[in-house]
């Protein structure tokens, strides 16, 4: 049959559908090529006419013509509603086991629906004169060879994208207008919300863009034309003009307020109208549109966003897994019982129905709660699953003979958020994606009012109650079944620097006893979580934090979790989007310890650390702080200001006289923070006045004195710290303990603070630690080499902190990583075996990085004293102390300065040659003989045999020292 004969006969023809559908197709068949249901599958297995199914709403149903994987068609007599034929279609979808096509015919117009999970729905329409054009044939071909032709090439992440970024420029007009920002948001919120009703047809076709263009650009005109939309939108029965307005409310439009656009304004907001917001994506439309509104974050509008996937991860676990592990409990009582009855006959048995309806009745009471809801993305892909899960209820019910009817509300839902704005916009975007998915799969919103009130979105603090400012409180949480969401990422050192001292101190204080005074935010919400469930307020909660909560101080919320319940499931690093930013989280489901399945990472495990550990790793959080191992490990000194000076300085005032006779040697020593160490960078030098020193006897070092004096003071004196502000001359933290067990050194070890390679480096003792390393005062060789073994680096890995990728390294910390390291007990013949091999690593590894060709030895030669920090290097001392010091350090040739800078020691341990793997396998040699230990143990297995060793030893639980963790300058 060519098209123009299908065409001519279907024209013509004047019968009822069910008169005609299947010959309809036949014909259709014929025309494209294809064999017909019988022919292809004569059993109707997997191709059929007339399948069978139950209308989610009771009764059964048929699907005109179905093909597994392909389509679902439904017909309808000539001039019939095809919209009442898709919308059949879309309850029929799940029988169907959703098809990626849903075409509709009434034997003159076609469309075909898409359906593919993700993507925008695209309707290709066209009559049987659009048949004499070969695309629309070919479109209809595609639907019995090849569906994925008809797949939209855009995403709804693509379209909302593009739909924010045309609303932008009215956000930015009103911005720039100084509008408030409330009222902005408000009434932004209003238009968005309009424009998408229009598109999902609770407003009158295309009346909401009628409305923009009929204004001409007059700004009164279009401003009293939408109050009155407004207005008729919040009423009962509203009109606006001779069309008839659905009642919505929901809050959004209890008042009429707007505020006047410019014409450019009214121009871009035509431009947004002309858009299909029925496809923007929920999941992330908030996120986008928060940075619309919020200038802080303009600029992040096209940078990543956490997306449906992203929340997903943590939903379904947290959520999902245990609601559908009851279903398919409840479906396979429900089968047995089938099937023991169809032996009988008759009708099924009551108690199928009843519990059928039962677990319905649950899935509209679980109650799911995001306390930091920001823009509801979480709450809204949460309400998304229960409505898909209760889909399924309702189909299975209803081929199984029961009829249950669409309960699930948004009202299950509960929100906490700080933010007014973010808060009314969590109401839009749930209420977006609740009206959505109603249209998706083919069921009518309510119109008497389509919105309800969501008044369990709150607007308050989550963490902390200052209703009563003298008297902190901690707030109560709405009771719920579930707890999902995303808490604001601020670390512990900057809390201060972006919420008040005051509340920072009325949170710790308030929380003493259970988190530690330098947890991150994030971290209270993990315990009011925690307390909700072991209260029994709250069964499962899921929360994300920044990868930090694995150790140090944060670590104690995941511990205390670990002792009331249990953790089920985590990532432990994964990928996060982050105010336009990828950042690295760490994932965490948790609850009161009944949970028997755990999933860590992708992967089932038998058990989940507090530091976010599992499988046969043993727990290392257990070790405990060993006294033999007390102040031996310290934190390098912070300057807390501008201390420093070039080299070129430094040898000029190195020469100069002071009026106190002494020279200013005594407070300048060079300065080598982990980057250099590392990396080799040029050496800086550093004004140090100590501790506890006398302002008017360092003043008497005048050029030294005069810098800190301009440089720091200033800055010191707005610091809301009082002894930084007091000692404003001396380092932020100075480290008199450092100092004085580092005094009778010559030399002492360094390792970076944060590095991909766990390395330990020996300096001379006229450089004080900086504030980026990790300061040993042990000097023998021995020591060296245990802190540089595989046995030491497994077990600082373990134990440390890593703040973002693995390739980045990770934070050693004096108390986790040092103080609970069991050292071995060599005897004096093991103890020289390992000082031999580690001198012999640090010998070679310094030949590499200063070969002898291209260095040479340069004597400073500068006024000294014998009390100062280069007394070791004073010679011709007079009879007041003072001599001349005589230091030689190592500097490039002449011509070889460039060559030397890619002899660094990351550049040797990225490269690790055969000489340098020799050299830490002999070292490893030594320190496994020690230990009493074969080479060859696994991770795993040293871990647990220094586990053990830790707890054989004196020591106390581990604490976490007031100064643990990261620093900033």
């Amino acid at each position: 049959m060519t098209p123009h004969e299908f065409i001519a006969k279907w024209k013509a023809a004047d019968l009822k559908e069910t008169a005609s559908s299947k010959e309809h197709f036949i014909d259709l068949c014929r025309l494209l090529g294809q064999q017909t249901p019988v022919e292809a599958d004569p059993k109707g297995d997997w191709y059929t006419f007339e399948k069978g199914v139950r209308k989610d709403t009771g009764g059964q149903g048929f699907a005109d013509v179905w093909r597994r994987g392909f389509f679902g068609w439904e017909y309808k007599g000539k001039k019939k509603d095809l919209k009442t034929a898709y919308l059949q279609l879309c309850q029929y979808r799940e029988a169907l086991l959703n098809p990626p096509l849903l075409v509709v015919c009434d034997l003159n117009r076609f469309e075909i629906h898409t359906n593919f999970t993700g993507t925008v729905k695209e309707v290709h329409a066209f009559d049987l004169d659009g048949l004499a054009v070969t695309e629309n044939v070919d479109k209809l071909r595609y639907c019995f060879t090849d569906p994925e032709k008809l797949k939209p090439g855009r995403t709804q992440e693509q379209v909302t994208k593009e739909i924010a970024g045309t609303f932008v420029r009215i956000a930015n007009g009103l911005r720039e207008r100084n509008v408030p920002p409330d009222e902005a948001a408000h009434f932004l919120m209003k238009l968005m919300f309009c424009m998408f009703a229009e598109d999902i047809e609770l407003l009158p076709e295309k009346l909401f863009l009628k409305t923009v263009r009929n204004t001409k650009w007059e700004p009164a005109k279009l401003s009293a034309m939408l109050r009155n939309l407004f207005a008729a939108m919040g009423q009962r029965g509203g009109l606006f003009g001779a069309d008839e307005i659905a009642y919505f409310n929901g809050g959004l439009f209890a008042d009429a307020k707007v505020i006047d656009l410019t014409p450019t304004e009214i121009h871009h907001l035509a431009t947004s109208a002309e858009a299909d917001w029925s496809n923007v994506e929920p999941s992330i439309f908030g996120t986008l549109f928060e940075r619309i509104l919020n200038p802080d974050t303009r600029s992040q509008l096209g940078a990543h966003y956490t997306s449906r996937a992203d929340i997903l991860i943590l939903v379904e676990p947290v959520m999902m897994l245990p609601l559908r592990r009851e279903w398919d409990g409840v479906k396979a009582g429900v089968d047995k019982a089938l099937a023991k009855q169809a032996k009988k006959g008759g009708k099924p048995p009551k108690g199928v129905e009843s519990a059928l309806k039962d677990f319905h009745y649950r899935l509209a009471h679980v109650s799911v709660l995001d306390p930091a809801c920001g823009s509801g993305n979480f709450l809204y892909v949460a309400l998304h699953l229960l409505l898909d899960l209760e889909k399924e209820v309702i189909t299975y019910a209803a081929v199984n003979g029961v009829t249950i009817l669409r309960s699930v509300q948004a009202s299950q839902l509960r929100g906490i958020e700080l933010n007014p704005y973010a808060r009314e916009l969590a109401q839009v975007v749930i209420w977006i994606g609740y009206l959505q998915w109603l249209r998706f799969n083919g069921y009518q919103p309510n119109l008497d009012p389509v919105l309800d009130a969501m008044d369990n979105i709150e607007n308050r603090d989550a963490i902390l109650d200052l209703t009563d400012p003298a008297n902190p409180k901690e707030p109560e949480w709405p009771d719920a079944e579930f707890i999902v969401g995303n808490p604001p990422f601020l670390g512990d050192k900057k809390m201060r620097g972006e919420i008040s001292d005051g509340y920072v101190d009325a949170l710790r204080k308030l929380y003493a006893g259970r988190l530690p005074g330098q947890s991150d935010l994030v971290c209270y919400w993990f315990e009011k979580a925690r307390d909700m469930i072991l209260h029994k307020k709250v069964k499962r909660a899921g929360l994300i934090a920044t990868q930090g909560i694995r150790g140090g101080a944060n670590r104690t919320c995941l511990d205390r979790i670990s002792w009331s319940g249990g953790i089920f499931f985590a990532w432990a690093d994964r990928d996060w989007a982050l105010d336009g930013a990828t950042v690295h989280v760490s994932m965490v489901g948790f609850d009161d310890g009944s949970e028997t399945t755990k999933e860590l990472d992708g992967v089932a495990t038998a058990v989940i650390h507090s530091d976010l550990t599992g499988g046969n790793r043993p727990d290392v959080t257990r070790a405990k702080l060993l006294d033999a191992n007390a102040n031996l490990c310290f934190l390098g000194a912070m300057k807390a200001g501008s201390f420093d000076i070039d080299e070129a300085t430094a040898f000029k005032w190195l020469q100069d006289a002071n009026p106190n006779g002494r020279p200013n040697s005594d407070v300048l020593r060079p300065r080598l923070t982990a980057r250099d160490i590392l990396q080799r960078a040029a050496v800086g030098w550093i004004i140090d006045f100590g501790c506890d020193s006398d302002p008017q006897q360092m003043a008497l070092y005048a050029a030294p004195w005069q810098h800190v004096e301009t440089a720091v003071k200033p800055v010191r004196d707005k610091n809301r710290n009082e002894a930084l502000r007091q000692y404003w001359w001396q380092f932020g933290r100075p480290r008199p303990a450092l100092r004085a067990a580092t005094a009778t050194l010559a030399r002492f070890i360094v390792t970076p603070e944060v590095s991909k390679h766990r390395l330990f480096v020996w300096l001379d003792d006229v450089y004080l630690a900086d504030h980026q390393t990790r300061a040993f005062t042990n000097g023998s060789d021995d020591f060296f080499g245990v802190l540089h073994s595989r046995v030491h680096e497994v077990w600082a890995r373990a134990k440390g902190t890593q703040l973002r990728e693995v390739e980045s390294g990770f934070r050693y910390t004096p108390t986790t990583c040092f103080e609970t390291f069991p050292f071995p007990t060599p005897t004096d013949e093991q103890r020289k075996d390992i000082a031999d091999a580690a001198g012999e690593l640090e010998a070679k590894r310094h030949e590499w990085c200063y070969p002898q060709a291209w260095v040479q030895t340069q004597i400073l030669d500068f006024p000294g004293s014998i009390d100062g920090p280069w007394k070791r290097f004073v010679v011709n001392v007079d009879s007041h102390g003072i001599g001349t010091v005589k230091y030689p350090r190592l500097v490039p040739r002449p011509g070889m300065e460039s060559v030397l800078k890619t002899r660094t020691l990351t550049n040797l341990y990225n490269e690790c040659p055969k000489w340098l793997k020799d050299l830490h396998a002999a070292l490893d040699t030594t320190v496994f003989a020690a230990y009493g230990w074969p080479v060859g143990l696994s991770d795993n297995n040293l871990l647990a045999n220094l586990l053990t060793l830790n707890q054989s030893r004196p020591g106390t639980a581990t604490a976490q020292s007031d100064e643990e963790g990261n620093e900033e300058e």
